[in-house]
């Protein structure tokens, strides 16, 4: 029946034929007439390929679909299909027996074919390109090499080998997934590691982890279900199944690490990583629900991955507690030099701004992970109305605000009774005032932490700096501008040398000792300082001026005038410009 030489042996068959003859056979026919003929012939189609194959005549590692193996493949179908009839045939042991053995044979070759083309014509095996490239094209197969995939995996499925392709499938997949994983520098690391490891190289593990979550998350996920969407679209069920298994044991190794993160030591340090994590844990959550089948397993995975996040989400929450009860213990015996802005203040406010950065991750954190007492939320409200009652604040309170609001009033109790630690009334002033500028301006240029915090809280602010100002001004300048008051002047109406001479005298003494003690003073924001000297001069060179105007004549023809008259109008300007430059010999000065 087989020609000679390399000739296929399906050019001498008519398939159709059998075709026909397979498709209009009824369980009730007898078959022995057809059965023998139509065994043998489809037998030696399925040998045939694979001798040629095993012997090197046909090349094995072709991605495209010949005709020849087109025709094996139906041949397989058929054998198959014959197989069924055979077997409800009380007579047919014999070709039952021939029928399986070159069924099994059929399936061992399929099965190499199928891994050979899952292992060798990947865009990424052994590929030198570029780690993005890579994931941007995974995984990429040239699209005759996914058809051959199909039909391959298709045939074997309904020859009734789909245990056989799904273990070759399933395995050659996940050692790709595993490939790319470890390309991403991903390696598995156990509980007992993480704990052992210092922060610092841990932060290096959590990077790498990042990345590859969110590439899994982003691009692998899909790309593999788009494979197997493909290679089983006559099965989608198994595709469905295989996918869920894959990632399955892809997301628990992935959680695994971020579990043994979260059992690590809390401290504020950890802050930004947890919500990195966080954020990357939600995202996974969002490609497992895209990807996966609504089944028992897929509800049962999302809900370890909701639970690994929750723990994320706690540890946040502990975490801005430790904060409060650090400023609520902040306390401190010296007071900072020049009044200048505290410590303490610098590491909140920056602490807030960068954590704001992840605003949209921990509003979602206090609103699931905390109570938030109706009492307190109501207070932030009222307090908000009661400054600005035309605008619509209650709907932008939200868990976050109120957190942050706590902080910021703790913060402020804390300072406050630090700036009791200055004897000097003004000192104090300028100490609140400084913090207080500091607060509004980091608060003002974040567009996160204003969002949060709101126009009515900066405005309020503003307000309370002010104040402080305002306070200031008084507490020094009143008293030194109450000695050019012209009320006292005279004495039985007349203006005497000695009152004028104890005026400008007592004047001069004032502004020394101002001068000498409040330039080792500190305010650090350009700004604030430019507007206290222009305030200052704004009220003290139009009063001098006004004073030396009405008074110094009683002082010209007196001998050593200017012992008393020791600074003229213009020279208060040059004083006030070297007020809160701060010591250079005593403190460095810091940068806001």
């Amino acid at each position: 029946m087989e020609k000679s030489g390399t000739t296929p042996i399906c050019e001498d068959i008519d398939l159709n034929r059998f075709k026909n003859t397979v498709s209009t056979s009824h369980d009730d026919d007898d078959p022995s007439s057809q059965l023998p003929e139509n065994v043998e012939i489809f037998s030696k189609i399925i040998e045939s390929r694979i001798a040629k194959c095993n012997s090197g005549e046909t090349p094995t590692r072709l991605g495209k679909m010949t005709e020849e193996e087109s025709f094996f493949l139906e041949a397989v179908m058929h054998l198959s299909k014959l197989t069924n009839v055979i077997a409800k045939s009380p007579s047919g042991s014999t070709l039952l027996s021939r029928t399986n053995i070159v069924l099994k044979q059929a399936m061992t070759f399929m099965e190499e074919e199928l891994r050979t083309l899952l292992e060798d014509f990947g865009g990424n095996s052994n590929s030198k390109v570029d780690k993005k490239s890579q994931i941007e094209d995974y995984p990429w197969y040239p699209p005759e090499v996914v058809i051959r995939m199909n039909r391959i995996a298709t045939t074997m499925i309904s020859a009734g080998f789909e245990t056989a392709c799904c273990q070759v499938y399933s395995i050659s997949r996940r050692n790709a997934f595993y490939e790319q994983m470890k390309m991403l520098e991903f390696e598995k690391i156990n509980v007992d590691d993480v704990q052992k490891m210092s922060w610092d190289s841990l932060e290096g593990e959590i990077t790498r982890w990042i990345n590859v979550a969110r590439n899994c998350s982003n691009t692998l996920f899909l790309a593999e279900r788009r494979l197997g969407e493909s290679v089983f679209s006559a099965s989608p069920m198994i595709s469905q199944s295989l996918f869920n298994n894959l990632a399955r044991s892809i997301v628990i190794q992935i959680l695994d690490f971020a579990e043994a993160v979260s059992w690590t030591k809390r401290s504020a340090e950890k802050l930004f990583k947890y919500l990195d994590i966080y954020d990357t844990i939600r995202d996974l959550i969002h490609a497992i629900s895209e990807s996966l089948s609504i089944n028992d397993c897929e509800h049962e995975l999302k809900s370890e991955i909701l639970a690994t996040r929750d723990r994320f989400g706690d540890a946040v929450i502990n975490i801005f507690n430790d904060l409060e009860i650090s400023i609520k213990n902040d306390a401190a015996r010296t007071p900072v030099p020049g009044g200048a802005v505290h410590p303490l203040t610098r590491y909140v406010m920056n602490y807030l701004k960068y954590a704001c950065e992840y605003k949209d991750a921990l509003e979602h954190i206090f609103k699931e992970h905390t109570a938030t007492s109706p009492s307190k939320l109501k207070s932030s409200v009222d307090e908000a109305e009661s400054e600005s009652p035309h605008e619509n604040v209650v709907a932008e309170t939200t868990p976050l605000t109120v957190q942050l609001m706590t902080i910021m009033e703790l913060l402020d109790a804390n300072l406050e009774a630090k700036s009791n630690l200055y004897r000097d009334t003004s000192l104090r002033d300028i100490f609140l005032m400084n913090n207080g500028r500091y607060i509004l301006q980091k608060a003002k240029g974040s567009t996160e932490v204003r969002q949060v915090m709101g126009d009515t809280w900066c405005r309020r602010r503003s307000t309370t700096v002010r104040q402080y100002h305002k306070n200031y001004q008084r507490e020094t300048w009143g008293k030194l501008l109450q000695i050019l008051n012209h009320d006292g002047m005279q004495v039985n109406g007349k203006v005497t040398k000695p009152i004028v001479k104890e005026r400008f005298k007592n004047f001069s003494t004032m502004l020394d000792e101002i001068h000498r003690t409040q330039s080792t003073w500190v305010v650090s924001d350009e700004q604030l300082r430019s507007e206290l000297r222009v305030s200052i001069s704004a009220v003290l060179i139009p009063a001098y001026r006004s004073f030396c105007g009405r008074f110094r004549q009683y002082l010209d023809n007196t001998k050593h005038a200017d012992k008393y008259i020791k600074y003229q109008p213009e020279d208060i300007e040059t004083l006030v410009e070297g007020l809160f430059d701060g010591n250079p010999t005593s403190m460095a000065r810091r940068k806001t």
